[in-house]
């Protein structure tokens, strides 16, 4: 049975992910071309370094220490998904909070994971002042796929730092 709770910083470390397997096998990503959004083959595995999880869990840890929300799935006491949502709402006239991180674990994928972690942090962002969830998200199609099933849509605002940081990231917000 899966659990979902909070995730406190003092538990934060690298080997909290010991059972988490990011790897993500792409194929076809969106991108926009001309004002429009196409789907272009763009095949990579896309998987983290040990470095990427230590930058992971110190963002994790400022996420939390700055009144953020992290939250996350475990299986046989293992972290099998999280999610994360950062503190300040920004963007006035949209209501944003950024949804920073939303990741399932490869083994775990397909069980309604991501959905229960996705409304979990909409929750939190509405009681925290947000109209909307705003997310830089993966443009691979089956991310894209599980985003739009959440009633993700193109954000209306794109926050810049967002898109020089992944320009090829979809820029997505979701009503609460």
């Amino acid at each position: 049975m899966i659990q979902y709770r909070e995730i406190k910083a003092d538990e934060l470390c690298r080997e909290l992910f010991d059972d988490f397997i990011r790897r993500q096998n792409v194929t076809k990503c969106w991108r926009r071309e001309n004002d429009e959004w196409v789907i272009r083959d763009d095949p990579f595995i896309d998987d983290w370094t040990e470095e990427e999880y230590m930058e992971l869990v110190s963002l994790l840890k400022r996420t939390i220490d700055r009144g953020g929300f992290v939250y996350g799935a475990f299986f046989r006491g293992g972290l099998k998904g999280f999610v994360s949502v950062e503190a300040g709402v920004f963007c006035r006239e949209q209501g944003y909070l950024d949804l920073s991180s939303i990741h399932v674990s490869e083994d775990m994928r397909g069980r309604g994971i991501g959905k229960a972690l996705f409304q979990a942090a909409g929750a939190w962002a509405k009681e925290n002042g947000a109209r909307k969830l705003y997310i830089s998200a993966h443009s691979a199609v089956e991310s894209q796929a599980f985003y739009k099933a959440m009633g993700c849509v193109e954000a209306q605002v794109y926050q810049k730092e967002h898109v020089e940081r992944e320009p090829y990231d979809c820029q997505l917000e979701c009503v609460l």
